[in-house]
């Protein structure tokens, strides 16, 4: 059996691996999407959304091992859950709990102070409301529900996860991938280093709102319209070299 110092290390590996693997997709991705080719983006945005689904599982779990933070007892607690987002919510439960003390009563505005529970809820509104359909989406697409993700028991539409499909482009997979990032940043400091987690929360929530902005204001028609704009320019200079 490995050591946790050891398993740290093999889930920064894979973080990594997988990563690179999601930056080389995007860019398959917004090929596709500047020439127009409708059956390569729509393949490769599937492709996308199950290994960003990935990536938020890996990045948990390098979470989870990081130096000084959750007990092994801790770790076996958030893996026991039964789904990815469990484990993210319990991860951030634990977290609270470990930085403020409360081993069992319920967290709550009488457990915690007001602005300590706000920012609590904040992050678990974030993981209900941005974050959690795209890590459910991973089981749907790894089963080759790719056009009608079926329910559990196979035997109709699982109408949520196929709205959610039809309403994830790159730009917003792109940017529920920043605030996950920006998550991780926080429960990080919230179980190592209490300072840095009173220091910088406010600065990561900042970009989290920004981000969320961008999320659900952004317009995809226009940012297609720039890689196709971007591509003509392209081409356009290199018909004159």
């Amino acid at each position: 059996m490995r050591t946790p110092d050891k398993l740290y290390e093999f889930h920064v590996a894979n973080l990594r691996a997988v990563t690179d693997g999601l930056h080389r997709l995007s860019l398959g991705l917004h090929h596709a999407l500047a020439i127009e080719d409708n059956r390569s983006s729509s393949a490769l945005l599937r492709i996308y959304a199950l290994v960003l689904a990935s990536w938020a599982e890996c990045r948990l779990r390098k979470l989870l091992y990081e130096p000084h933070g959750f007990s092994d007892g801790e770790r076996r607690r958030v893996l026991k859950l039964p789904t990815e987002v469990d484990k993210w919510r319990g991860a951030v439960e634990i977290a609270f709990r470990k930085h403020y003390g409360v081993a069992h009563a319920p967290l709550s505005g009488d457990t915690l102070a007001h602005s300590v529970y706000a920012r609590y809820a904040s992050i678990m509104d974030l993981l209900d409301n941005d974050l959690q359909a795209v890590i459910h989406l991973r089981n749907k697409l790894a089963h080759g529900q790719w056009e009608y993700p079926l329910n559990d028991d196979g035997d109709d539409i699982a109408q949520l996860q196929m709205d959610d499909l039809r309403s994830e482009t790159i730009l917003s997979l792109q940017f529920k991938k920043t605030l996950l990032t920006y998550l991780s940043s926080i429960v990080n400091d919230l179980v190592v280093s209490r300072p840095a987690f009173e220091r910088d929360f406010d600065t990561h929530y900042e970009r989290i709102v920004n981000t969320r902005r961008n999320l659900h204001r952004r317009p995809y028609d226009r940012y297609v319209t720039s890689l196709r704009a971007k591509h003509e320019r392209g081409i356009a200079r290199r018909a004159r070299v």
